[in-house]
């Protein structure tokens, strides 16, 4: 998105800060901003963020904003531990995020059905114990009702999808009848894929199969639905794309070729991440790792039905983890730990080469955080994709960092901090006394309150170099701890925050506007829609 800066249009005013005279640039450039927020963390009547009116409105606070982008996390069915990126499912979507309102428009299920769940008391959290003892039953009765066999558009969404969709509705069909067990568990005839054995079990639980099917057309029809609404109103997408699999997923199941995995179906080493400064003992993701020959000897076939499905899905795909396609870490299956793991070689930029080949340019964030070796710099570098910069890893006054500001280059994404880290707010309050001192040197400042450091960071990101600029709404509410997404390596807690409903006051939303307009981040389409309810507001209050 373009924005064409030529003209001085006066003082603007925000009302936390000075009044300042923005002077628009002379020259045509691309400068963006958007806003982080996963759609589990909307608000809903059902206990989780879903494909509902509130993600519309959201859409229309975005626009307001004069934001370009909605970042969000990893779409897929949540798998233990309830976390997007560790999905039963790299092509499949979550059905918690199927709207039950739109069930109910077309008669499918009442609203006396949904209300006799338990989906959930605390608007702030996501129960996923309840959400996952209710919302598959709800679910079920819509498609019992439905008569979707028979529908034409289902018919043919199966048909252009049948590669990985009937895969994963036979796999998480078995699954369910064996009480939610690993693949890895199931008796050998399933495990080991034998094909009567399927093909009967197939036949016996046809009615669930479907089902299957039919939350994955609802999920797709929905998604696109609003995916499309938000790009009439100039709004991108920015989805996330996992660079591993889970380890029980119907991807492993189905493809045992495409993995490390030994004779008998079990991996031969998993990823993670070795000791460092913040982990003594590493990460221990447990996914399984890639046999990097195969799908280069196929030239990377499934990498590229994975990619063109996240193209259709996303606007913009953010890759997790992009180091691992230079160097992986390969720890022995069945460590407790990752501190006996060792490094292998990746594809490097060979895919990347392929994926020009074969889908042309397709928008791609490499997230490049962490230590990084020369070769992977060299990687990023010559695949031409924005890297990204946090602006929590910035201060330390210990040693210089390539995430402050002044070192950055255009091609780049900056962040305050991701899914991954503590809110801005959070993260300020503990802040060594000596890193601190040196963030309010390196910002002017003598002395800040908590939210006036939220708001300055979030300025340092707006005014970057940096081509795209991305904050958490959390950030935006200066909201603490409490609001923050994940903890990584560690269970219970994670991916349950939530937005209140009307949190995001307006005049929140001029603040994050001006701001943004300050820095030359609105594109040419929403500053004059802005500038139309702006003359609005002021007639408004001459009244």
């Amino acid at each position: 998105m373009q924005c064409f800066y030529n003209t001085i249009i006066g003082n603007v005013t925000d009302t936390d800060t000075e009044t300042v005279a923005v002077e628009r640039c002379e020259v045509h450039i691309m400068r963006t901003s958007g806003i982080l927020l996963p759609v589990a963390s909307l608000p809903s009547k059902y206990g989780i963020g879903a494909f509902s009116k509130e993600a519309y409105k959201f859409v229309d606070t975005l626009e307001k904003a004069g934001q370009s982008y909605w970042q969000i996390l990893p779409l897929g069915p949540t798998g233990y531990g309830d976390s997007p990126y560790q999905s039963f499912s790299t092509f499949a979507g979550n059905p918690y995020f199927i709207d039950l309102e739109k069930l109910i428009k077309k008669g499918w299920i009442t609203k006396d059905e949904c209300k006799a769940y338990d989906f959930g008391d605390n608007a702030g959290y996501a129960d996923y114990e309840k959400i996952y003892n209710c919302r598959y039953e709800i679910l079920r009765k819509a498609y019992e009702r439905s008569r979707i066999a028979d529908d034409a558009d289902f018919q043919k969404f199966c048909k252009e999808n049948k590669e990985w969709l009937d895969d994963y509705a036979l796999y998480t069909e078995i699954k369910a009848a064996n009480d939610g067990k690993s693949w890895s568990e199931w008796e050998d005839e399933y495990r080991l894929r034998d094909e009567l054995a399927l093909e009967k079990f197939a036949k016996e639980n046809r009615e669930g199969i479907l089902f299957q099917k039919f939350m994955q057309y609802e999920f797709a029809t929905q998604w696109g639905a609003l995916k499309a609404y938000a790009n009439e109103k100039g709004i991108e997408i920015i989805g996330d794309i996992p660079i591993y699999v889970a380890f029980d997923s119907a991807d492993s199941w189905s493809h045992p070729e495409l993995f490390q995995f030994d004779e008998n179906g079990l991996p031969t080493g998993v990823a993670g991440c070795p000791p460092d400064a913040f982990s003594a003992t590493g990460q221990l993701w447990g996914n399984p790792l890639y046999k990097w020959e195969y799908h280069k000897k196929t030239g990377y076939a499934w990498w590229m039905k994975r990619i063109r499905h996240c193209v259709e899905l996303y606007d913009v795909i953010r890759i997790d983890h992009f180091r691992g396609f230079d160097e992986y870490y390969s720890i022995p299956y069945g460590d407790q730990t990752a501190e006996f793991g060792h490094w292998e070689k990746g594809p490097g930029m060979d895919i990347f080469r392929t994926v020009k080949e074969t889908l042309g340019d397709v928008k791609i964030i490499a997230e490049d955080l962490g230590f990084l070796t020369d070769s992977v710099i060299r990687m990023v570098e010559e695949s031409g994709y924005p890297g990204m910069k946090v602006l929590e890893f910035a201060f330390d006054s210990r040693e210089p960092s390539n995430y402050l500001p002044h070192n950055y280059d255009k091609n780049c994404v900056v962040y305050t901090g991701t899914h991954d880290n503590e809110t801005l707010a959070g993260w300020y309050r503990e802040l060594k006394k000596e890193d601190k001192k040196f963030a309010l040197r390196y910002m002017g400042r003598k002395k800040l309150s908590v939210n006036e450091a939220v708001w300055e960071i979030i300025r340092l990101a707006q005014s970057s170099v940096a081509d795209t600029c991305i904050i958490p709404i959390q950030d935006y509410l200066c909201l603490g701890n409490e609001a923050r997404i994940n903890h990584p390596s560690t269970l219970g807690g994670n991916w349950i925050w939530r937005l209140h409903r009307d949190e995001i006051s307006k005049k929140l939303v001029k603040k994050i506007r001006r701001m943004t307009e300050l820095y030359c981040r609105i594109p040419e389409k929403t500053e004059m829609l802005l500038k139309a309810e702006d003359a609005e507001d002021l007639g408004e209050e001459k009244k």
